[in-house]
């Protein structure tokens, strides 16, 4: 356990100007709270806090952080309280210690839903201060560091995945690679404890056999840039059992097959002396094609830089070098821990606090951009999704016209570029260009790809771009513009209940009316009101009842007729006179736009323009649209509430087709589906699906599922399709 000076002796070799009373305070006041409490490995439980900020020492943490590591659970363990440590420590140290307690209350659970929540406002309390993230991640190491004490193993398993699904990964998207890499291994210790040991045996036997070849390599690294005048620092080390194993997965090979499982960091003094490096390191030993890359010209996302190589190098080894300055590997190695100084000085007579959450480092930028996703009214789930999104996969970097550089996950689209741009530029997006050729919006990107893209003045992002794009920004934005349209889509489709129902009854139907009674029902706002009709969970006729306590009908109210044939379902007035039950509000009309996500077309009755339709309310997801002579109406007998009349409203220039279902009988010979295609092309239509239900020697039956404008254009299909040679039957099916 690291004792009360070697603590203050840590932090003043970085940070001389510290107040000792400030820490020296923190030590006794933790200690004295934690009392006689014990951890599970028996080990007094102030031995945690020490142990946390002797982790934050290393990476040269302002005092506040330090105290913050002793005191973090304090508020959550023992009898502390937030006022309490404001008054004895300052109120910037409290709302530190608060924001840890609050993080550590975050019982993660298997639950999806609860993980997910709880990881959003994980997100939100470190966005206000990522000091927060550094003491949880650093508490989270030394936990993981002493995993082994926790007696339950479904306990041990569930913090294990926890730290690699969430805190592994946030660690190496804030540029902490240290700290990454040690939380991946020990949760693979636990979570898959095998497999580690049999990569570890198998490390331990080749670093047996070759026990001084790391060192060999360095000194010949060292001697070859010293012959051309560059200082270099230079140190090998194995990979984790963790890496390794992942690259084994991923490219699906032997340990055996693994030769550069060495990697040499080399720190030179400058830029300039890591391009003279790298042509010296080249000019010395044979590169591997495809294993060069070049983070200082286009850093990775969370800031990190340095120039990748590997060589086939000394003694024929495969070498794995990394090219750096010292900043970079501090980058490197902390995070965004290298970027915060918190200093105090004078300007002018009075005290100022300088931080590095002011600069825009890359990290910060990254946080704050997944902050705007929950801008996006994201579900929990959602949010954990796009995060993850952006946490896991690795980058390509792609250029617009101008030369500005976009870095995206590996497997991005042009669409994923589009939204990265501008979130505007994406929803508007049509089509790309890239290194000045057409290409689908589906294609993928690859690393030096120019990006120019086609936008319109109006464009809703299609439903389908959700499957294509991999980050979580176009994700959470196109689920966002998909929320906005189906809300309006249910708005638009209740206005038009309500307003037909009291014309009905004889009522006023102006908004004004409406905001009388709007406070009497279950909504807040017109808008909501309407949209809760349109998602057939607030009864239309409850809004007629509040409407008729404060308005008199001005007319007698009156039932509105279904033109035709007799209603198949609804009661037996209905079958008798064509009618739909008292109360019913006049036809509701549906257009080509309409049917949507607040309406859409039985898919066992597959209602077209043309035919006699009537509409169902169903609780939540708004109106389903039957044929009136379906059979599957007689499910709805019972329920008269829920049938509405609707109305088809089809603009004929709009050309929007439907899906129909036909029955064919065709001759079992060569060339006749393509006789049937050539039939349906001439007449307009799209055949979407074909499914043989029969086939004999000389016949065979199929059903095709195909897209007309009405129950006219198909029915002048079906002529067509009669007068094949080849065509025994045509006839429309449904269901």
């Amino acid at each position: 356990m690291i004792r009360q000076y070697d603590l203050v002796e840590r932090v003043k070799s970085y940070y001389p100007a510290v107040d000792e009373s400030l820490l020296n305070r923190a030590y006794v006041y933790a200690m004295k709270m934690h009392g006689s409490q014990k951890r599970a490995s028996g080990d007094p439980y102030f031995s945690h806090p020490l142990e946390v900020a002797g982790i934050l020492t290393d990476l040269k943490l302002d005092p506040a952080t330090i105290v913050t590591a002793l005191l973090h659970d304090t508020i959550e363990d023992t009898e502390a309280t937030h006022e309490e440590i404001a008054r004895l420590f300052g109120e910037e140290i409290a709302q530190l210690v608060d924001g840890v307690t609050k993080l550590t209350r975050l019982e993660l659970t298997n639950e999806d839903s609860k993980q997910a929540e709880n990881f959003r406002k994980l997100i939100l309390a470190v966005a206000k201060d990522v000091r927060v993230l550094l003491v949880k991640l650093a508490d989270r190491l030394h936990n993981m560091r002493t995993l082994e004490h926790i007696r339950k193993p479904e306990s041990r398993r569930r913090i294990a995945q926890e730290t690699m699904d969430l805190y592994a990964p946030l660690a190496g998207r804030m540029g902490m690679q240290g700290f990454r890499d040690q939380l991946e291994d020990l949760a693979f210790a636990e979570l898959n404890p095998e497999a580690r040991d049999a990569v570890k045996s198998r490390l331990d036997l080749k670093q047996e056999k070759s026990r001084d070849l790391v060192v060999r390599i360095a000194d010949e690294i060292k001697r070859r840039l010293a012959a051309v005048g560059i200082e270099a620092w230079v140190s090998g080390r194995t990979k984790t059992a963790y890496s390794i194993w992942k690259k084994m997965e991923r490219k699906s090979i032997a340990l055996e097959q693994l030769s550069d499982i060495y990697g040499f960091r080399v720190v030179v003094d400058s830029v300039d002396d890591c391009y003279r490096a790298l042509g010296i390191l080249h000019g010395a030993w044979p590169m591997v094609p495809g294993r060069f890359k070049d983070y200082i010209s286009t850093p990775k996302g969370n800031n990190y830089r340095s120039i990748h190589t590997t060589v086939v190098g000394p003694e024929r080894e495969r070498v794995e070098m990394q090219i750096r300055t010292l900043e970079m590997h501090e980058v490197d190695e902390f995070g965004v821990a290298a970027h915060w100084f918190y200093k105090d000085y004078v300007e002018n007579g009075s005290k100022k606090s300088v931080s590095a959450s002011d600069e825009l480092v890359a990290p910060f930028r990254w946080l704050r951009e997944v902050v705007e996703m929950l801008e996006h009214d994201a579900t929990s789930e959602e949010f954990l999704e796009h995060t993850k999104l952006e946490m896991f996969q690795d980058q390509v970097f792609c250029f617009t016209p101008k030369g500005r550089l976009i870095a995206l996950p590996r497997g991005a689209t042009p669409i994923d570029f589009a939204y990265a741009v501008h979130t505007d530029i994406g929803d508007r997006c049509v089509g790309a260009m890239v290194n000045g050729r057409h290409m689908a919006l589906r294609s993928e990107l690859q690393n030096g790809d120019e990006v120019e893209i086609m936008a319109t003045g109006q464009q809703v992002p299609p439903l389908s771009w959700d499957d294509i794009v991999v980050t979580g920004k176009a994700r959470a934005a196109i689920r966002a513009h998909r929320r906005r349209a189906e809300r309006e889509q249910y708005v638009r489709l209740g206005r038009g209940i309500v307003e037909a129902s009291l014309r009905t009854e004889g009522l006023p139907v102006d908004e004004a009316a409406l905001e009388v009674v709007v406070h009497d029902l279950p909504a807040s706002t017109l808008e909501s009101l309407f949209e809760q009709v349109g998602r057939a969970t607030l009864n239309v006729e409850t809004v007629v009842r509040a409407m008729l306590v404060h308005f008199t009908p001005e007319k007698k109210s009156r039932r509105p007729k279904i033109k035709g044939a007799k209603v198949a379902a609804g009661s037996e007035r209905a079958r008798e006179d064509g009618t739909l039950p008292r109360g019913r509000p006049d036809a509701i009309p549906i257009t080509g736009a309409g049917v949507g996500t607040s309406v859409t077309l039985s898919p066992v009755s597959l209602p077209i323009p043309g035919d006699r339709i009537v509409g169902i309310m169903q609780p939540g997801k708004g109106v389903e649209v039957y044929r009136i002579d379906s059979p599957a109406l007689a499910a709805y007998d019972d329920d008269l509430d829920c049938w509405i009349a609707v109305k088809w409203d089809i603009d004929a220039d709009e050309h929007r087709q439907f899906p129909a279902r036909i029955a064919l009988v065709l001759a079992n010979a060569p060339g006749v589906l393509g006789e049937v295609a050539t039939v349906a092309g001439k007449h307009g239509a799209n055949i979407e699906n074909l499914t043989t239900t029969d086939r004999k020697p000389d016949v065979y039956e199929m059903t095709v599922d195909i897209g007309v404008e009405s129950a006219q254009h198909l029915e002048r299909l079906l002529t067509g399709l009669r007068g094949l040679k080849s065509v025994s039957s045509a006839k429309r099916v449904y269901g």
